[in-house]
């Protein structure tokens, strides 16, 4: 019986991947070159706009004359598009990854995708590796069958990753810049790369390589650059730091309009890439001097769009419908669990948001707020992490918070904990210590209880409001499998900073800052039952 009902569920998620497959040729278009790809998707950093400029509706797309066809194959330079991989590690649903690939098609050369590892400073632990290695082997799969080439780069320096940003967010030279992005350059070289397409992420080291790579490319080599995360473009939603979710909102939904669009498929290329097979074998050894192997892989979630999507799956036909109403109740399963999906990129937001949607007549209360979470909130992440070069520091507080704060932050801590003894969830309190036993073990904290777990670390740090802080990102950035990233660091910083939120009641410690306490969890959940789940 219960091999049956196995067997049932597995038919019902592949009907459903088969019904994904099928709407990206019907309601998107058959190829890319068919589809009306959104220009403000797309930002040129560097070298000549030699490409065509491509508009929202497809049947007004320029047609090539014979000298703009040439001139992709005229000189040593200009044999093939490579997408560098960064944020988004997928291949289907992936805007960057389409943009590279119409250029390709276009003019008629080979396509390759290329990834560097680590391409994020969170990528020091072996949970975070193994999950990201998942992925990347299941893209070097997908990608060999559509003709596509794959290589992953050698482990970066990350003591001198490109250019570094000064606290006024100007970019300043690193002069180990050039051997850290030796691997790129020289594939760049190797496959006379015309086009250069990269992703988007706004943190400053993501950033920082991106300006550097852009300064070393040969003045042939176009640069682009495609939000592939966000629905609506980071630079497009928005030309400033939004101070709250209800100023970004509006502008969301309404620029989503014409973007939140069933995706074109990735289908094999017609020019072959001539591409060896990643050496695995090599590639984990390359990093093992790089991971922190006392943070062990996690063991609820596999790493990979495949397991991303049957995530996915679960979530809508299973616990969709409890989402309105239990998702701030830690006892109860009622969250998507979708973030290390998003984080690394193996699942599309966009993908996500498309799928719910379909249920929204018979969840409508769910689905919206599935949307506000997944869609407006994670955006207005990447707004203020674009535009806050303190992002993860209280000067990026806003002014009213930073006062409050500096005036507290010597109120006396009783009790006061060390990081050492919050680390190993030794407090005196048992909710937050079972919420810190489920971020070492699970590498996640409960979406509400993340709020209570980091002010928390602000009401018992003794080194006041900037180390705690520090050690409220240091331990979400090392365990948590979505760690470094945007919605973590405006995760902690709204506990800790009051970001995106207004000031309230003045209190020890707190000052303005929301206040959470022990007793208001026990009026919302069953404390004892969660905490039950994660005994010491």
């Amino acid at each position: 019986m219960a091999s049956n009902i196995k067997a049932e569920q597995q038919q019902s998620f592949d009907d459903w991947v088969a019904g994904i497959n099928l709407r990206r040729s019907e309601d998107a278009a058959k190829s890319v070159g068919e589809f009306g790809f959104a220009t403000c998707r797309v930002r040129l950093l560097s070298g000549s706009n030699k490409f065509v400029t491509f508009p929202e509706s497809a049947a007004g797309a320029k047609q090539l004359n014979a000298s703009e066809a040439a001139s992709l194959k005229s000189g040593a330079d200009s044999a093939s598009v490579l997408y560098w991989m960064n944020r988004d590690q997928r291949v289907q649903d992936n805007w960057a990854l389409l943009f590279a690939q119409r250029v390709a098609l276009k003019f008629s050369v080979p396509l390759h995708v290329c990834f560097n590892l680590p391409s994020s400073s969170a990528l020091s632990t072996r949970r975070h590796f193994d999950f990201q290695l998942a992925g990347l082997k299941e893209i070097a799969t997908q990608c060999k069958d559509l003709n596509i080439g794959f290589t992953v780069l050698p482990v970066m320096n990350e003591s001198s990753r490109g250019t570094k940003r000064t606290a006024e967010g100007q970019f300043v030279d690193n002069e180990k810049s050039e051997s850290t992005f030796r691997g790129l350059l020289n594939l760049i070289r190797s496959l006379r790369v015309a086009a250069l397409i990269t992703d988007f992420s706004p943190l400053r080291e993501d950033t920082a390589a991106i300006q550097t790579v852009s300064q070393m490319l040969p003045s042939s080599t176009s640069f682009f650059q495609v939000d592939a995360h966000n629905i609506v473009p980071a630079w497009y939603a928005s030309d400033k730091l939004e101070y709250a979710a209800r100023t970004i909102r509006r502008k969301l939904h309404e620029k989503s309009q014409t973007l939140l669009t069933e995706f074109p498929p990735v289908r094999a290329h017609p020019i072959p890439a001539d591409a060896k097979d990643p050496d695995w074998k090599s590639i984990e050894a390359s990093v093992l001097g790089h991971l922190d192997e006392s943070v062990k892989a996690i063991k609820w979630a596999q790493g990979g769009s495949r397991h991303g999507f049957r995530e996915l799956f679960t979530f809508l036909h299973e616990r969709l419908a409890l989402y309105a109403t239990a998702r701030n109740d830690p006892t109860k399963n009622a969250l998507s669990q979708l973030s290390p999906w998003f984080h690394f990129g193996h699942l599309s937001v966009q993908r996500a948001i498309l799928e719910a949607q379909r249920l929204r007549r018979k969840h409508k209360e769910s689905v919206d707020a599935f949307i506000e979470e997944a869609f407006v909130r994670r955006e207005l992440s990447d707004n203020f992490c674009l535009y806050n070069p303190h992002y993860d520091s209280i000067e990026g507080a806003w002014s009213w918070a930073q006062e409050t704060l500096c005036k507290h932050a010597s109120d006396e801590r009783k009790p006061a904990y060390a990081m050492e003894t919050m680390e190993k969830a030794q407090t005196g309190d048992d909710l937050w210590n079972a919420a810190q036993r489920q971020l070492l073990t699970e590498g996640k904290i409960h979406g509400f209880l993340r709020m209570y777990w980091a002010k928390k670390i602000l009401e018992w740090h003794a080194g006041g409001p900037e180390a705690a802080l520090a050690v409220g990102l240091r331990l979400n950035d090392r365990y948590s499998i979505d760690g470094s990233d945007p919605n973590g660091f405006v995760g902690v910083m709204w506990s800790i900073c009051g970001i995106h939120d207004q000031g309230w009641s003045e209190r020890a410690i707190f000052g303005k800052i929301r206040y959470m306490n022990y007793a208001g969890c026990k009026r919302k959940f069953n404390i004892a039952q969660f905490v039950a789940r994660y005994p010491s």
